[in-house]
C-alpha cells in the first residue's frame, strides 16, 4: 500500500505501508528518515547534494526494517520522501521561518513556536548541517512548504495513526518502534565503551516500563551496549502517536550505523545479518509483552463492566 506523493517526483509515493490482515503481532515498525526518492529539482537546489543528502539520511535503516518485518510479520511504514525535503519527526509548524523569508501573514493561527531544533537548522525542513553550513541555494516558498506538508507529512502521520489504531483494536494494545540510525557515539568516560543502541521513550511518557525493560534485557543478553533516552529521547513521532492510556505505546530505537554498514557508513556491511537477527528477537519478545498488556486491558474492561 502506498500513499501521499513526493513533490517534483511524479508517480512516486511519499510512503510505503506493508500490513498483513489480520496482523500476526501487535507491532508497527516505522522508518521516517531513510527516504531516497530525491527529485532532481531538489538536488539542483542543494549546495552540496552528494555530501549533504546522505548525511541527512538514516542510511539504509529501512532495509533493516524490511528484513525484520518479513521475519516477524510486524507492520512496516517506510517514508520514501527524503528527509532533505521534509522531516517527518518534526511538527508541521516547527519551521525556521527565516529560510522562507519571514513568518506568513496568517501566523497568528499557528500554535507552534520557533523551536531550538529549527533554530539549529534541523526543523521541519533542514537548513544547515554542522561542518557544511547552509544546505540551500535559495529560500523556500511558503506555497511549496504547504505542498510538502499536504503531500508528505499529513498522509504519513495519518497512515501511522490508523495502522496503530487498527492493530490496537485487534490486540488490545499496540507498539510502535520508530526506527532510526545514528553515527557512532563518543564514549561517556574513559574505559566505558559507547552505546550501540539508544532506546527513547520520552523519559517514560510514551511507553510502558515493562516493554522498555524487556528491550534492554534482549540487548543485554546479546552483549550489546545500550543507553536510555540519552542522547535521543524520541521526538515528534512519539509525542504525537503515543497514548499509553489508550493502549498505544511508542519507543524510538537508534542503531549505530557501524552495526550494519561498512566502515565508511555508506553501504551494507558484514554486520547486517547479525543486526537483523538481533532485531527479530527484540520484536518477537516485545510483541509478547504488548499482547499481554492488551489481554490485561481487556480483563480490566470486563471487570469494570461487571461492576
Amino acid at each position: 500500500m502506498h500513499g501521499g506523493t513526493v513533490p517534483g517526483n511524479p508517480g512516486v509515493a511519499a510512503y510505503a505501508l506493508k500490513l498483513r490482515d489480520p496482523s500476526p503481532i501487535p507491532v508497527v515498525i516505522a522508518v521516517p528518515h531513510a527516504g531516497r526518492a530525491y527529485p532532481r529539482s531538489l538536488l539542483e537546489r542543494m549546495r552540496h547534494p552528494d555530501f549533504a543528502a546522505p548525511r541527512l539520511e538514516d542510511r539504509y535503516v529501512d532495509l533493516l526494517g524490511e528484513a525484520v518485518s518479513h521475519e516477524t510479520g510486524a507492520a512496516l511504514l517506510v517514508a520514501q520522501a527524503p528527509r532533505a525535503m521534509l522531516d517527518l519527526n518534526r511538527s508541521s509548524d516547527d519551521v525556521d521561518w527565516e529560510m522562507l523569508g519571514g513568518v506568513p501573514a496568517d501566523a497568528s493561527t499557528m500554535t507552534g513556536t520557533f523551536s531550538r531544533r529549527a533554530r539549529s537548522g534541523l526543523g521541519l525542513v533542514p537548513r544547515r548541517l554542522p561542518g557544511l553550513g547552509e544546505l540551500w541555494k535559495r529560500r523556500l516558498d511558503h506555497a511549496e512548504l504547504q505542498d510538502r506538508i499536504g503531500a508528505i507529512h499529513q498522509p504519513y502521520h495519518s497512515a501511522l495513526a490508523s495502522t496503530l489504531e487498527s492493530i490496537r483494536d485487534r490486540w488490545g494494545a499496540a507498539l510502535l518502534i520508530d526506527l532510526h540510525s545514528m553515527p557512532p557515539l563518543a564514549a561517556r568516560s574513559a574505559g566505558e565503551p559507547a552505546p550501540e543502541f539508544v532506546i527513547g521513550d520520552r523519559f517514560g511518557s510514551s511507553c510502558d516500563g515493562g516493554i522498555i525493560g524487556s528491550a534492554f534485557a534482549v540487548l543485554a543478553q546479546s552483549a550489546r551496549r545500550a543507553s536510555h533516552n540519552r542522547p535521543y529521547a524520541g521526538g515528534y513521532v512519539l509525542e504525537r502517536h503515543a497514548k499509553r492510556h489508550e493502549g498505544l505505546h511508542c519507543l524510538q530505537l537508534e542503531i549505530d550505523r557501524t552495526c550494519y554498514l561498512d566502515p565508511r557508513q555508506t553501504e551494507i556491511g558484514p554486520g547486517f545479518d547479525a543486526t537483523v537477527s538481533l532485531l527479530v528477537g527484540l520484536v518477537q519478545r516485545l510483541a509478547v509483552d504488548v499482547a499481554e498488556l492488551g489481554r490485561t486491558a481487556d480483563r480490566d474492561r470486563w471487570r469494570a463492566a461487571a461492576e
